[in-house]
């Protein structure tokens, strides 16, 4: 029932429109199957398709007085490996922001995630799920002049690449824990803020999340967490209600390492749905 069955198996074609604003930063990205946040070891099955609409909501405006718009993000993922023990998915991603223009971003809107895995338990007793993909692919490529910390030229490939592990504990739940980087040179990344201070272009990734059978098989929550100083380190946590089968929504808050590349925390509705 948790967020990770609902879209995480397998490959996906993600319809994004999904930003992060700052003052002077702006990120765009492209999500493969989550937690609240960060990717998950978990992937669409074989020939499912997954639609997502996530909507995030700025809690407080930002320093300089500017209230930055809700942005969504609408994703299609499909299955695509029939195999139970090799999974996998791959997505296509079409993001709008609303308020990106001076930066460009909005005129390049197709982005690209992927991802491989095993799930727990394929291949032998208390084997952990193992996953490898990358988010944020954009077409358009960025540059950065690391002398000045300035971007000569604006871009959306972020090019995020992580990798996971995640083992299911007896009433504890699931734990997951990873590694991810970024392209550094991709303005959407944000490396640097606007004094010229320097981020950091990889961090940890972990998580938990727990069905809670105790009161309802339908209630999932999970916490999880992005390390980095850059437009893409948060902390989020949520709970989910399975609505139906294929149904369900979740309910998050976000909130970000560093507000001058992220900009203000936000509040999320996810909503997935699963067909067939």
């Amino acid at each position: 029932m948790n967020k990770r069955s609902r879209i995480i198996r397998g490959i996906g074609v993600s319809l994004a429109a999904f930003a992060l604003c700052g003052i002077v930063a702006s990120v765009a990205s492209a999500t493969p199957s989550t937690q609240i946040w960060i990717p998950s070891t978990d992937i669409q099955p074989f020939k499912t398709v997954h639609l997502g609409v996530d909507t995030y909501i700025r809690t407080s405006d930002e320093p300089s007085g500017v209230n930055a718009p809700p942005f969504t993000d609408l994703g299609v993922t499909v299955g695509v490996l029939p195999w139970q023990k090799f999974q996998a998915e791959v997505g296509i991603d079409l993001q709008y922001g609303g308020f990106n223009t001076s930066a460009g971003l909005d005129g390049h809107p197709l982005y690209f995630n992927a991802k491989v895995g095993i799930p727990e338990d394929a291949y032998f007793k208390w084997q952990p799920a193992v996953a490898f993909g990358g988010y944020n692919f954009g077409t358009k490529s960025g540059n950065l002049d690391e002398s000045t910390g300035a971007y000569t030229k604006t871009g959306t490939n972020a090019n995020i690449w992580y990798g996971l592990v995640a083992k299911t504990l007896p009433v504890a739940g699931r734990f997951s824990v990873g590694y991810y980087g970024l392209n550094k040179k991709a303005s959407v990344a944000t490396v640097y803020d606007a004094a010229g201070a320097k981020g950091d272009d990889a961090g940890i990734l972990a998580s938990w999340d727990r069905t809670m059978t105790e009161i309802s098989e339908k209630l999932w929550v999970a916490v999880d967490y992005q390390g980095g100083k850059n437009a893409y380190g948060a902390t989020s946590f949520g709970v989910s209600w399975a609505f139906a089968k294929n149904v369900s929504v979740i309910l998050g808050y976000d909130i970000y390492n560093n507000k001058d590349r992220a900009g203000q925390n936000t509040a999320t509705v996810q909503l997935d749905i699963n067909f067939p």
